[in-house]
């Protein structure tokens, strides 16, 4: 196995992610999404939000990471990835993010054995309420 099963359990350090609205636009137009409430400020505010919405997928873009993961990211795949909201990420807000490792498992592949590792991530405004969580599976 590449990675030991040690780690399962381990966490980052908390992280605050400001959200900002450029990033917001950007990852939008990156998947080609075009939806109003990521990209017009006006369109959120007439739809109740205090400003650009972060599409569900943005999470994605956070970078939490565990320093008891050595792992070099040229030599990884992505499995799958999911994501839980109690409520939408809005432009303009900061998030305490941390990761936890959850899972270290190991299956045949054609080429040998494959390690796969499963994180989650949970983001929280600065008050300590829950914004969204994360699972993700890469393969080593």
């Amino acid at each position: 196995m590449v990675l030991d099963r040690s780690v399962i359990g381990t966490t980052s350090e908390s992280k605050v992610i400001e959200i900002e609205k450029g990033a917001i636009r950007t990852f939008a137009n990156a998947i080609g999404d075009p939806n109003p409430l990521y990209t017009d400020e006006e369109f959120a505010k007439k739809h109740g939000f205090a400003s650009l919405v972060a599409p569900p997928t943005f999470p994605t873009t956070f970078r939490v990471p565990n320093p008891n993961l050595q792992i070099k990211a040229a030599r990884v795949l992505h499995g799958e990835q999911e994501y839980s909201y109690v409520r939408p990420i809005v432009a303009g807000e900061s998030l305490r993010c941390s990761s936890k490792v959850v899972d270290v498992y190991e299956r045949a592949g054609k080429l040998g054995a494959m390690t796969f590792l499963v994180t989650e991530i949970r983001g929280e405004d600065l008050d300590g309420n829950l914004v969204f969580t994360g699972r993700s599976t890469i393969i080593l």
